[in-house]
């Protein structure tokens, strides 16, 4: 009875060291914190008519590779949310922040990310100054020149300033988002 049990265990063995060696490779990699993700815009949206929480979605335009790899694929959609938005005032155009959220590759499998969409403005969409409201002449005399003396007129911005605007973009627009932290993926596609 051992004998027959001793030999059950040693071929349970067998079929599992058998089933591990049928199991699929898969490769651990992280996508490293700064990667820029060029995207499309698939929706316009704006400070105007948009609130805070508000669904925005894009798509990747050219494959990502990493480790001779395309960890993103082109076509992969990427979707996030208004996260601040701030509305327009004297003196300040309207601006908002655009937290990007999840990753859906082109297979259908779901990725959560950390990722801003991209501007010079710290990741604000918007948020610069407006125009002066007026402009006050400020005269400014030369000397003397071949008997005759110059003066020049100069228009200096006045201390107000105008209205600020809403601040939107358009549907189709070539955007860049970038990660904030690292994604860690164990799932390619597969073509």
């Amino acid at each position: 009875m051992r004998f027959l049990l001793t030999l059950l265990l040693v071929c349970f063995m067998n079929v599992c060291a058998a089933s591990e060696l049928q199991l699929r490779d898969y490769d651990e990699f992280d996508i490293p914190a700064g990667t820029h993700i060029p995207v499309i815009n698939l929706q316009e949206f704006s400070t105007a008519y948009c609130e805070e929480g508000d669904e925005v979605s894009f798509k990747v335009t050219s494959d990502i590779y990493l480790y001779n790899k395309n960890v993103i694929p082109q076509g992969t959609k990427l979707v996030g949310y208004i996260d601040k938005k701030n509305e327009p005032i004297i003196g300040t155009h309207a601006a908002m922040r655009v937290f990007v959220n999840k990753m859906y590759l082109t297979d259908g499998y779901v990725v959560p990310i950390k990722a801003y969409l991209y501007t010079a403005n710290n990741n604000l969409i918007g948020g610069g100054l407006t125009e002066p409201a007026d402009y006050i002449k400020k005269p400014h005399y030369a000397r003397r020149f071949m008997f005759r003396t110059m003066s020049v007129t100069q228009y200096v911005p006045g201390k107000q300033r105008r209205m600020g605007d809403h601040v939107s973009v358009s549907s189709g627009a070539d955007l860049i988002i970038v990660l904030v932290e690292p994604i860690h993926l164990t799932h390619t596609v597969i073509n």
